[in-house]
């Protein structure tokens, strides 16, 4: 098992659309004697990415992609590769390709839980600019675990639906600017409580995080006990097309797949609406390629000297036509997003 006494505390960092050049605010603006560890959680996908890069180069600090097996050691400040999600175990960081979690891989909420569960009260969770609610189940499994929870204030963040989803379903115990962020968390490694043992509040469910720890980092046993941790739904993964299982006693109100595949009801919806997106083009396209062909027919019909023919068919081809420009409508208007 890897040593963990090395530091006192591990600072971890989450974040999303705007993300980019909040980090390198906040890195850049890290006190010189800042030596706690960090991991950063950046929605990448499996793009590429020159985060490491970008914030070395404003800070000055040594910034790289996270390794797995890699010791977790003073100062170093580490960054979730594309495509995979960073998590802890043993003191030690893990990378696994384990299913997307709030659409997203690498995602928040898979790092904030391995931690806090490995690692307890020396846990500190910044959830920074996003969109949705990734990292609130994170950061509430955090808190449970005696760590601190750290939220940018949602008012200066590009975009408001991380922040105040954290602030709004965690008992928070610091929401600051990007500005005051910096000192706060350098004087994290100087409190006397920092290694203190605090046993971790058992919360009404006690084995949901760990089953959904076992989920992410590849272990086949976890979603064999999905039945026990939730109740099964009317809804489908807008992923595999799987039954989803909807997770009791929690909020935001989650759901898993038997896959592995987990959405809070906000990354769910938002699936949901890009699916049906999708889907009302696809059946956009469909009435226009039908309305073009039924005229195509009723041209031949009346070049055959069937008139009656080729008004019935003109007329089946205006009634589709409607509907084309109804739908049209519909999709023009789009739905309001949900933060």
């Amino acid at each position: 098992m890897a040593r963990t006494e090395s530091f006192d505390r591990l600072v971890l960092v989450g974040a999303s659309a705007g993300g980019v050049s909040a980090l390198t605010r906040l890195v850049s603006a890290l006190p010189a004697d800042y030596a706690l560890p960090t991991l950063i959680v950046l929605h990448v996908g499996a793009h590429r990415s020159l985060l490491p890069e970008l914030l070395a180069r404003a800070s000055g600090r040594a910034v790289s992609f996270a390794a797995d097996g890699e010791s977790i050691g003073p100062g170093r400040i580490r960054v979730a590769p594309p495509d995979v999600h960073l998590m802890v175990r043993d003191g030690e960081i893990c990378l696994h390709r384990g299913p997307k979690e709030n659409l997203a891989r690498p995602a928040i909420d898979p790092l904030f839980r391995s931690a806090a569960r490995a690692l307890g009260p020396r846990v500190v969770g910044v959830i920074l600019t996003g969109r949705l609610d990734d990292g609130t189940a994170g950061l509430q499994e955090i808190k449970r675990h005696g760590g601190i929870a750290v939220v940018q204030d949602p008012s200066e963040a590009t975009e408001r639906g991380m922040p105040s989803s954290a602030v709004r379903y965690v008992d928070v115990d610091h929401v600051v600017s990007l500005d005051r962020m910096p000192a706060l968390l350098a004087s994290f490694a100087k409190r006397p409580d920092a290694t203190a043992s605090t046993p971790a509040p058992r919360s009404r469910r006690p084995d949901l995080a760990a089953v959904e720890l076992k989920v992410a980092m590849g272990d086949p046993s976890g979603m064999q006990h999905l039945s026990e941790i939730g109740a099964t739904s009317s809804l489908t993964c807008p992923e595999c097309h799987g039954t989803l299982w909807k997770l009791p006693d929690v909020r935001p109100v989650r759901y898993r797949c038997h896959t592995g595949h987990a959405f809070t009801a906000c990354t769910l919806h938002a699936a949901l609406a890009e699916s049906s997106d999708a889907a009302g083009w696809s059946a956009l396209r469909a009435l226009k390629e039908r309305s073009a062909l039924l005229r195509e027919m009723a041209a031949t019909e009346q070049c055959m000297g069937y008139d009656d023919r080729s008004r019935d068919l003109l007329s089946t081809a205006a009634h589709v036509e409607r509907q084309a420009q109804v739908l049209q409508k519909l999709l023009h208007e789009g739905s309001a997003p949900i933060d």
